[in-house]
């Protein structure tokens, strides 16, 4: 691996601002292989140097992969002057790591959403070009019609004019059933159930790709991503670029 900028390094594991890094380091707050370092901008080799800050060791990583299972009532952003937002869920080292959600979810849809520090992983799940499936489950009013599946099947044209690829719905059963989409458009599951006679009041997102929501995870609470769960995202957003109609995975 090439020479990083220590102050670089260490704002990329959430130990401060460059700023507050400086101020560290002249404060002999830094070491770098149990030695003090003053210079922040030093050059060191992040997957060798062991690193402390303020006599916590830093672990390196080059980037987070976070796992959260969202509750209603936060928004989907990395900030807001006036709702909690998901990064509030978080540690302060990771908000300061510079980790952002991959994708949203309505204030009111709870269930599985990624977020990580990684610009390229983020984009390739959510870019629409990948159609990487998402499952959601929804409990609703009202009664859908008798061809609800199917017309989701052959992709819905709602009521503004907004045509959907097809996706798939499944009843569960009473006021509940399942939905897969390979897309994200804006209230798009609220808005294709409205199209087919259901009015959506409850929503929860299962699972991306082949990655289902750890049910050990409480409204809330998050975890890291395994190496498996990675390769196993990276290896669904390839096969969905090259599946013409974005159904065929699931």
């Amino acid at each position: 691996m090439t020479s990083e900028r220590l102050d670089k390094v260490l704002a990329g594991l959430g130990a401060g601002s460059r700023r507050e890094i400086a101020a560290l380091a002249r404060a002999g707050k830094i070491t770098v292989n149990g030695d003090i370092c003053r210079t922040p901008d030093r050059k060191i080799n992040p997957e060798q140097d062991k690193l402390s800050v303020d006599g916590q060791p830093l672990v390196y990583r080059a980037h987070w992969y976070l796992m959260l299972n969202k509750p209603a009532g936060v928004v989907t952003a990395t900030e807001d002057n006036f709702q909690r937002t998901v990064l509030d869920l978080l540690p302060e080292q990771l908000r300061r790591a510079g980790i952002f959600p991959v994708g949203r979810l309505d204030k009111d849809t709870e269930g599985l959403l990624l977020l990580t520090t990684d610009g390229a992983f983020g984009h390739a799940l959510m870019s629409p070009r990948r159609h990487v499936s998402k499952v959601y489950e929804a409990r609703f009013d009202g009664t859908l019609a008798p061809d609800a599946a199917a017309r989701f099947a052959a992709g819905l044209t709602l009521a503004d004019g907004t045509v959907c690829r097809p996706a798939t719905l499944e009843p569960l059963g009473g006021d509940r059933a399942r939905i897969t989409l390979c897309e994200g458009k804006f209230h798009q599951v609220k808005r294709m159930l409205r199209a087919v006679g259901g009015t959506v009041t409850a929503l929860r997102r299962e699972q991306i790709g082949t990655l289902p929501l750890d049910p050990a995870l409480a409204p809330g609470a998050f975890r890291e991503l395994r190496e498996d769960e990675r390769a196993a995202l990276t290896v669904d957003r390839e096969h969905a670029q090259n599946t013409k109609n974005g159904i065929s995975q699931k």
